[in-house]
């Protein structure tokens, strides 16, 4: 079980909540959560790399040149991969990268991740209240009150963001906005700090707090 400070859109402390998610022993969770990023960033590759080999590049039908008496090496095509424009060998060719790992390996690594980030996290009430207009310095300036540097790469996990916040927040290059139910392993590790809505966290014990 964890515990973190609840505070307000002002940074003063308005209590306390916990998060009880059932995690990885201590013994396997790095390599865990080593592979649940690595499977998540395979996935992100596209795979349409690709190259043309000798028998796809175009023309080369017409030997180059005679085969003796010019004093150069011989060659039957200009599409070999010795001369320039011919083909590639072993080039890449359309794949899939999708890396395997069962759903129950998924959440458990999402939950140990997320359990390991409880230290740097911090719970707002009311994220953003007051905003009638989208503002950016008004979430900098939110994000100073509650004791996050401007340099911080940070993750901001809300439930249902309105228009507003999400209009505020996306010029911000340093903070990424996401849903509650849409946590992952890379986001959660590659960010400094991690600021959750107090309904963020209620989703997450709905969502996440079983198998």
């Amino acid at each position: 079980m964890a515990t973190c400070v609840i505070r307000d859109w002002q940074g003063k402390e308005a209590g306390k909540a916990t998060l009880d998610l059932k995690v990885a022993k201590e013994s396997t969770a790095v390599d865990l959560m080593h592979r649940a990023v690595l499977r998540q960033q395979a996935h992100s590759r596209q795979g349409t790399a690709s190259t043309l080999t000798r028998s796809e590049v175009r023309g080369g039908g017409r030997k180059p040149y005679k085969q003796k008496g010019t004093g150069r090496a011989r060659q039957g095509s200009i599409r070999t991969p010795l001369r320039p424009g011919g083909g590639i060998i072993f080039g890449p060719k359309p794949r899939s990268y999708n890396l395997a790992m069962n759903r129950k390996e998924r959440r458990l690594a999402l939950r140990t991740a997320l359990i390991a980030r409880l230290t740097d996290a911090v719970v707002v009430k009311d994220f953003g209240k007051g905003l009638k207009t989208p503002k950016t310095k008004e979430i900098t300036d939110g994000l100073v009150r509650l004791g996050i540097s401007k340099d911080n790469k940070v993750l901001l996990v809300l439930t249902n963001p309105s228009e507003i916040i999400r209009r505020s927040v996306r010029n911000l290059e340093k903070v990424k906005l996401i849903q509650a139910n849409q946590l992952n392993v890379f986001d959660l590790l590659h960010s400094n700090s991690l600021v959750l809505g107090e309904d963020a966290l209620e989703t997450i014990k709905e969502v996440y707090g079983n198998d």
